[in-house]
């Protein structure tokens, strides 16, 4: 089966978003452009590395060119996009790993995010092995959500993905776990019950 590739060079709008009430949400990325959608989920964890990452990148950019790639030091105001996920959220995949480029001639971001692989093989190095054939191989490899984006769209997306990712639960003062409204088990408390 041919590997299917969700392309996006420009999209429309590039996000991530959740469903659900914290402590129970489902992560997104969704891209959209000329009127189809494209929602694969993934973890937190994987929504603020991958937030971080491209900050991190579009700074190395600025510093290698000396300013003059057309990326701005922070996200611009008017680029805002606080509108929720495009409805209904059908998700394509569920993410399993991510990469990042700088396209300098082209001056774009690519971020891929490619669906998660269960394999099995005899040891780990076996297994290792498998996954990186898997996950190169273009034709045969797994369903792939791959986006450009301008500097100023990379900064926006990065910016509100690690506000979504803090609109979770707050932290506890103590033990920076989540609080659920209930309260939760400190570990700082000796087990103790904390409040919210």
């Amino acid at each position: 089966m041919t590997r299917q590739v969700f392309l996006y060079d420009p999209p429309d709008r590039f996000i991530a978003g959740t469903v659900g009430l914290p402590g129970r949400r489902t992560f997104f990325l969704q891209a959209t452009a000329a009127g189809r959608t494209t929602s694969v989920a993934l973890e937190k964890a994987q929504v603020e590395a991958l937030a971080e990452r491209i900050d991190e990148l579009l700074d190395e950019v600025v510093r290698r060119t000396g300013g003059s790639a057309p990326v701005p030091a922070v996200a611009p105001v008017e680029f805002a996009d606080t509108d929720p996920l495009e409805s209904p959220v059908d998700e394509e995949f569920r993410v399993g790993t991510m990469a990042l480029a700088w396209d300098g001639e082209g001056e774009r971001m690519v971020v891929e995010a490619q669906a998660l692989v269960e394999l099995e093989a005899d040891t780990d190095e076996d297994l290792a092995e498998a996954e990186e054939r898997l996950i190169q191989d273009e034709l045969n490899g797994p369903p792939m959500l791959r986006v450009r984006l301008t500097g100023t769209m990379a900064r926006a997306f990065a910016k509100r993905a690690l506000e979504v990712v803090n609109a979770g639960r707050p932290p506890c003062p103590l033990c920076s776990l989540p609080l659920d409204p209930e309260g939760h088990v400190c570990p700082r408390q000796n087990g103790y019950r904390r409040g919210a």
